[in-house]
């Protein structure tokens, strides 16, 4: 297992992390999964004795009983330099404070993960989503104000928009409060829309990126195919809806590149989509999760796995995004002046 530093931060995280929403099977969760204490604590195991050092969950996941669940297989045996990640910002309650980046909402909440979690700190505390009834500064003293008081190792943000994070950024700048190191995000070949602007910020702004749901939901699994009802078993049958497809026709092309370069090198179509989003430069570690012992013995597989230049090659050919304003006119007009962060976006095309 390799092992990347997130962000401009001295933390140490593996290039897989452990996703955890399938434990508990509590309202919404329940399509994802339903596993309990024994089934979680099996699970864990797996990924701890395969070298993965970071456990990812989040106060909304089962409502609070994801948490409860990590807790419980954790508590007073949490082998040493295993981190935990936690988020906070959806609903926990149906009183008007109860959502969102309030300080009283995330105080509150994180006080209430560490004690569901059964640990005195959060080594990586997230932001869940924004919210833009809540000024920055608020939410960024509220973050800052939990490191002081040692609950909280290091803060990140997910599904922020390109100016979401810059703005953070510069009022954490501007107030001396600890930065975000990281940004959590959607990213997979069939959802490539980060490349415009969240992974060259990141790049820019020194930012780890874990990437949520690499598989699509399951659908880049090789398991989902062309003109075929979804298996049984999977999120799809049980009616889950994400990530939006916006494009079928593209999705299954993807899908029939990543099956026939697994045949071709004996691995799954899972572990060459988990092994493109490892050797992206600008990830830091992809969230894996399951409902069973194959599926995370398969994905934690990917961590070996080297993609060719030839390889990568034919994924780009199926799945590059188009270039959009104002890159296409950047792309026509100064490509000989573009920067490191620029390439993240522009580099597949070049190449072209």
């Amino acid at each position: 297992m390799e092992y990347r530093s997130l962000g401009r931060s001295g933390l140490k995280i593996s290039t897989l992390t452990m996703g955890t929403m399938t434990f508990g099977g509590v309202g919404w969760a329940k399509t994802v999964g339903d596993l309990g204490v024994s089934e979680a604590r099996k699970m864990i195991d797996i990924c701890i004795d395969a070298g993965i050092n970071l456990i990812d969950t989040a106060n909304a996941y089962s409502n609070g009983e994801c948490e409860n669940i990590i807790g419980d297989v954790l508590s007073g045996k949490r082998p040493q330099g295993v981190l935990l990640a936690t988020k906070a910002r959806f609903g926990m309650g149906d009183g008007p404070n109860d959502q969102g980046l309030s300080r009283y909402h995330l105080i509150r909440e994180c006080e209430a993960s560490l004690k569901r979690l059964k640990t005195d700190v959060i080594d990586l505390y997230q932001v869940h989503e924004w919210d833009g009834q809540t000024p920055l500064e608020e939410t960024m003293e509220a973050l800052d104000t939990l490191i002081k008081q040692g609950k909280v190792r290091y803060v990140g943000c997910s599904n922020y928009s390109g100016w979401h994070i810059m703005k953070a950024l510069g009022i954490a700048n501007e107030h001396r409060y600890q930065r975000f190191i990281s940004q959590q995000i959607h990213y997979t070949l069939e959802a490539r829309d980060a490349e415009y602007e969240l992974l060259p910020i990141s790049i820019d702004q020194g930012l780890g990126v874990l990437v949520w749901s690499p598989l699509a939901g399951g659908l880049l699994s090789g398991k989902h195919r062309r003109n075929q009802a979804a298996p049984e078993g999977t999120r799809q049958f049980a009616g889950w809806t994400e990530p939006p497809i916006r494009d079928e026709n593209r999705l299954w092309n993807i899908v029939e590149t990543l099956v026939a370069i697994g045949q071709e090198r004996g691995v799954s179509a899972a572990q060459v989509a988990l092994a493109w989003l490892i050797g992206r430069k600008a990830v830091t570690s992809v969230i894996i999760g399951g409902r069973t012992e194959a599926q995370f013995r398969d994905n934690i597989a990917a961590a070996e796995l080297k993609l060719t230049n030839e390889e990568r090659k034919r994924l780009d050919a199926v799945s590059l995004p188009p270039v959009i304003y104002p890159y296409w006119h950047q792309l026509n007009t100064v490509s000989d002046r573009l920067g490191e962060a620029d390439l993240e976006l522009f580099g597949p095309h070049l190449q072209q």
